[in-house]
């Protein structure tokens, strides 16, 4: 009999419910086991309830404090390696997860730690160590990350964005648009706030606000604003200007981002999503660009943005090819994870 693979997936932020929901299927498809586990962070776990996946909630995000990020760390792995013992996981999985790298780790469990941002170093200092297998884009150079414990031996480079994988199949909703009341008749710009509670992005973004004030005052422009926390959506609100829509609870941002004008964010999940889907994109990014993102200027996908005014307020005039990579591609380098040494390793379906 073939021994089936299990699984166990961790999402503590929300871009991971993208990135891992095709590679879930995937790995389901192929007769394996997978159980996901969640961090309350953001719209992690309202995302996952929108794309109808099943999870188990453990922990909370520690908000902007060093000292309560390293409590909610060592509380929460604590939960996870409680949620792991006794499920006997042949493989772990996760986007940037440290919670799991310490719980996988600690229960002997080999682990994949998927990135894309080298320069997240307090998150890198654990993730990439305890890994087995460390999965960044290609244009990502490996020298940038011998000093978090990558080797030639754990670094496993993929061709192109982590976006074009999980946007393999995608088909925008047609009526996105249409359900947040946005005139089309008018330039549409989709608009990301900074990740104000990340340790890579310690110092606020002076350029946001004016890039709000700049959008919100023109009655030529609906500019959707997704906000990351609740927080900047009680700031967003309180402005009142009137060309802004905040969506009330979380929605399918990847249908929004196809059908803009124009995408202006300071995430680069978002960044990368609209150069992927062809939508014309502003970073107002404020911390140490990575390798993707400068891959991106070089090739003039996307655009730095630091003075609003210089902001091309216009209508999309032609549909631009979107980019598209087999996930299937991910799928197989997660599942050599396992090694040679494991009992599943010579049994995994092709």
């Amino acid at each position: 009999m073939v021994r089936r693979v299990r699984v166990w997936i961790d999402m503590s932020a929300p871009a991971h419910v993208l990135v891992l929901r095709p590679i879930i299927e995937r790995l389901r498809a192929r007769g394996h086991e997978v159980e996901v586990t969640s961090r309350d962070y953001a719209q992690t776990q309202a995302l996952l309830d929108l794309h109808g996946m099943e999870h188990t909630p453990i922990g909370q995000h520690g908000g902007a404090s060093r000292l309560r990020k390293a409590y909610r760390l060592g509380a929460r792995t604590a939960g996870m390696v409680c949620f792991g013992r006794g499920r006997r996981f042949d493989l772990a999985l996760a986007h940037g997860s440290n919670d799991l790298a310490l719980a996988a780790k600690t229960l002997g469990v080999p682990e994949a730690n998927m990135h894309d941002y080298e320069y997240a170093v307090t998150q890198h200092r654990i993730g990439c160590r305890l890994a087995r297998r460390v999965m960044f884009p290609d244009s990502v150079p490996l020298e940038r990350l011998r000093r978090f414990g990558v080797t030639a031996e754990k670094h496993f480079p993929y061709p192109g964005l982590k976006e074009e994988y999980y946007l393999h199949d995608f088909e925008p909703d047609a009526e996105a648009l249409r359900k947040l009341s946005v005139d089309p008749e008018r330039v549409v710009v989709i608009v990301r706030p900074p990740p104000d509670v990340s340790l890579y992005h310690r110092k606020s973004n002076p350029l946001f606000p004016k890039v709000l004030d700049r959008l919100g005052n023109d009655d030529g422009v609906h500019a959707v604003v997704l906000p990351r926390t609740k927080e900047q959506r009680a700031f967003i609100e309180s402005l009142r200007l009137p060309s802004l829509i905040v969506p009330p609870g979380a929605v399918e941002a990847q249908s929004l981002v196809a059908l803009a004008d124009l995408v202006v964010s300071a995430g680069g999940t978002m960044n990368r999503e609209a150069a992927a889907l062809g939508t014309p994109v502003y970073t107002t990014y404020g911390g140490r660009l990575g390798g993707v993102d400068e891959a991106l200027i070089r090739s003039g996908r996307m655009r730095p943005l630091t003075d609003p005014r210089a902001i091309q307020l216009e209508k999309r005039t032609a549909e631009a090819t979107p980019t598209r990579r087999d996930p299937s591609l991910l799928v197989e380098t997660i599942l050599g994870t396992v090694g040679a040494d494991h009992p599943a390793a010579s049994q995994i379906p092709s």
